[in-house]
């Protein structure tokens, strides 16, 4: 079948670009190789809550249930997603994995596991987090030393007893350090100075003042978005601060390298644990999109706002995609409202 759109992954950028080409007179469908819809989010660590409150974390036309400065568990999330689907009676195709996609003149094809498919356009919504990055040296380390990564990890019974290696410096890693470290020795290893901010300032959310401020719309070209961009991700809230300052967790610079059981730092410091948690982040990979010219030569999609240079083709979720707020439930909407309008208006040329 001929849809004008196909939208590969359904999550929660694929159901607002559904949400707002629901409005037009477009054909369209949700490709997802998940089993349901908020899969992503249900299989993330058992602890995760996130940083934005139920406020900054919701898609259009649909309110996320509870206390609107609260902040929702990722199984919340889950839901709500699914809920989203079905309120808005999105068309999604799940357990459908893409295997190939190809432009033919004026038409894209894409192979799936179940069928192929001929579409007008794509918008790949696959989001940031698709290929785990563990470094390279991770390959020396000997057998009886557990390793997981962030994405894998769910609580601490996955480790051994003893203490633990964190790496990285992000949300993510700092969240599981501070869990990790309520009944173990954790080193935390970061590969710059960590900033922390208050989730909250006069009983309102951090994000209410960074509306406030413009900072969530602060574009990727704009002054402020060029600075906030050049700057390391602060770490919300103040658990791990105060972790460290109790001697709960134990900031180590960067790792450089592995000798056996043993981890070594930049600082020329080692030490030997049983147990390392990576939460280094994800790679972008896209093996699957066989069209020319699309990515630059680190590997990440050219595009303007999700526009790129193939007629047709749009990527939707990727972080900055065009201001601060796109990493957002929230600020994924007006990018998919923005891909949207661009197919309207392309189609009537």
């Amino acid at each position: 079948m001929m849809y004008d759109v196909v939208i590969i992954g359904a999550g929660q950028a694929g159901l607002a670009m559904g949400f707002y080409l629901k409005k037009t007179n477009q054909s369209f469908l949700l490709l997802d190789k998940a089993k349901e819809i908020g899969e992503t989010w249900r299989n993330r660590y058992d602890s995760l809550t996130l940083f934005t409150p139920r406020a900054y974390s919701e898609l259009p036309n649909l309110e996320l249930k509870g206390p609107r400065q609260g902040y929702p568990t990722k199984d919340e999330v889950a839901d709500y997603l699914a809920q989203f689907a079905s309120h808005h009676s999105i068309p999604i195709q799940m357990n459908t994995t893409v295997t190939k996609v190809t432009k033919e003149e004026k038409e894209f094809k894409i192979e799936t596991t179940v069928e192929t498919i001929q579409a007008k356009n794509v918008v790949i919504a696959t989001g940031p987090f698709q290929e785990a990055f563990i470094p390279s040296f991770a390959k020396n380390l000997p057998n009886h030393i557990r390793q997981v990564h962030s994405s894998q990890y769910k609580n601490p019974t996955q480790l051994k007893d003893g203490p633990v290696l964190v790496v990285g410096g992000g949300n993510s890693g700092a969240q599981i350090a501070v869990e990790l470290a309520e009944d173990r020795r954790v080193y935390l290893s970061v590969g710059q100075k960590l900033t922390f901010i208050p989730q909250d300032i006069g009983g309102k959310s951090i994000f209410w003042w960074f509306e406030k401020l413009g900072i969530l719309k602060a574009s990727t070209t704009s002054k402020l978005g060029t600075f906030i961009k050049s700057r390391p991700d602060p770490i919300f809230g103040f658990e791990l601060k105060k972790a460290i300052q109790s001697g709960k967790v134990t900031i180590k610079p960067r790792t450089t390298n592995i000798k056996e059981d043993t981890f070594c730092f930049e600082d020329k410091s080692e030490v030997k644990v049983p147990n390392i948690v990576w939460a280094t982040g994800f790679i972008s990979n896209y093996p699957w999109l066989q069209i020319p010219n699309v990515f630059h030569q680190n590997g990440r999609p050219q595009h303007t706002r999700g526009v790129t240079n193939i007629k047709g083709l749009y990527f939707l979720g990727l972080p900055w995609q065009y201001r601060r707020g796109s990493a957002l439930l929230q600020g994924i909407a007006d990018d998919a409202k923005y891909i949207v309008q661009h197919i309207e208006d392309t189609k009537q040329q």
